[in-house]
């Protein structure tokens, strides 16, 4: 009861936060460092930070470490440290991942220690409702009740409209090369509490450690951070500002992947040209390999984003002749994500590992990918997976018991799938995007 009081204590100061920016547009907020000590404020940015879970940092401080602790004990010395100054943020720890589908390319990532990850969500629980009083329509990544699906509606309803050009490309290493002054002046537009942005520099200039050594850079907004999609959000608020001014066609932004939906080549290529002026403006750059232009035709070549793959298609209207459509589905890229991560929980190495266990894992999995991409016509796409999946789960049965092949398939037969439990594609309803609809409408596809 206690926790329920005071997160909605929290919400009430976010609306607040959010109707007074709202109001004045041009308002600076200058006393905002004592709502982030709030021990409301904390608490709740230790329930965020406890959801996401998250290795830990260079202190080697686990979330399990911080509840055998004393979860309580270190919300106190945390509200302490703010309030008298004595606060320090420690370098974040440095990893490199595997890019999606670029196993070749690694990803950096900055882990920082949990204390401080506690830290940041409240400074986002406290900043971001004033920001997004500002935010444009055309930006949809990391911003509350904004999601991808939001994004892609606005390209079935534009494409509905006629418009048939695509400028798509990528921010090329957009927050790693984020500067830091010019960062500062974009949320000092909107914040002037001193203590706050001593706070905010402190975090930007804490550094990364990777081998022992700490490094510290006057750009980016180390990937992994609590803080650091809002803060990325906030400078790029610049380039959707801009577009506004000098942009053609329709943006739509999530995070640093953008395109820009067009009526025809040439204006496509002034928006391309306008993209990236402006990212030149704003100390970034376009990467190249994804910057391209991309005609939708019937039978042409589509367009990947956000995991999805778009072409237009053509059909009977219902008064007859032909109409034109966007559709979607998975990704190539996003199906042979998939099997792969199908295949790693049905690997041979975890053989020694409880059937049910296993078929544990690929529900929580299935669950997950198809709660995203049942929004497309992905009926196909979800009957491949879900062959893929069952016949992995026969041979591993299969394998457990040191049989072959022919074993597997008389599983197969026998309906392994419902004996175990394993969740099915095809019960959930794939729902097909429609102009003008909201996507999460009534359900319009087959099974």
């Amino acid at each position: 009861m206690a926790r329920t009081i005071a997160n909605d204590k929290t919400r009430e100061l976010q609306r607040t936060l959010y109707r007074a920016a709202k109001a004045d547009p041009k308002r600076r907020f200058h006393a905002l460092f004592d709502k982030v000590h709030r021990r409301d404020v904390l608490e709740r940015a230790w329930d965020e930070v406890r959801a996401n879970r998250g290795a830990a940092g260079v202190d080697r401080q686990t979330i399990a470490d911080v509840e055998e602790y004393g979860v309580a004990k270190l919300l106190s010395e945390l509200e302490r440290d703010l309030r008298d100054g004595s606060y320090r943020t420690l370098p974040a720890r440095r990893v490199f991942i595997p890019k999606p589908g670029r196993p070749t390319e690694q990803r950096p990532l900055s882990i920082p220690a949990v204390r401080d990850r506690i830290v940041q969500a409240a400074v986002k629980t406290v900043i971001e409702p004033i920001f997004e009083a500002d935010f444009a329509e055309c930006s949809f990544g990391f911003r509350p009740r904004r999601s991808a699906h939001d994004a892609l509606q606005v390209l079935v309803d534009e494409a509905w409209k006629g418009k048939r050009w695509v400028a798509e490309t990528d921010i090329a290493s957009c927050y790693e090369e984020i500067p830091h002054d010019r960062l500062m002046a974009a949320i000092e537009e909107r914040i002037c509490d001193r203590k706050l942005l001593k706070l905010l520099r402190a975090m930007l200039r804490a550094g990364v450690m990777q081998d022992g050594a700490v490094t510290r850079s006057v750009a980016g907004t180390p990937q992994g951070g609590v803080v650091s999609p809002v803060l990325c959000n906030v400078y790029l608020h610049r380039l959707d500002r801009q577009w506004k001014a000098h942009g053609r066609g329709v943006l739509v932004r999530y995070a640093d992947d953008l395109l820009a939906i067009c009526s025809s080549r040439r204006e496509a290529q002034a928006a391309l040209e306008a993209l990236r002026a402006i990212l030149g403006e704003l100390g970034l750059r376009p990467k190249e390999p994804k910057t391209r232009i991309v005609e939708l035709r019937d039978g042409g070549e589509g367009f990947i984003f956000l995991g999805f793959e778009h072409r237009l298609a053509t059909a009977r209207g219902r008064r007859g002749g032909q109409i034109e459509f966007l559709v979607r589905y998975p990704s190539p890229e996003a199906m042979r994500r998939a099997r792969r991560r199908v295949s790693e929980i049905t690997a041979r190495k975890r053989l020694l590992l409880p059937v049910e266990q296993i078929v544990q894992e690929l529900n929580l999995f299935l669950r997950g990918w198809s709660g995203y991409f049942r929004y497309g016509s992905s009926s196909r796409a979800f009957h491949q997976l879900m062959t893929h999946t069952y016949d992995r789960l026969c041979m591993f049965v299969a394998k457990r018991h040191k049989r072959g092949r022919p074993y597997a398939r008389w599983l197969f037969a026998r309906g392994l799938r419902r004996r175990v439990g394993l969740f099915d594609l095809h019960d959930g309803r794939v729902i097909a995007p429609r102009a003008n609809k909201p996507w999460r409408a009534k359900p319009n596809a087959a099974r």
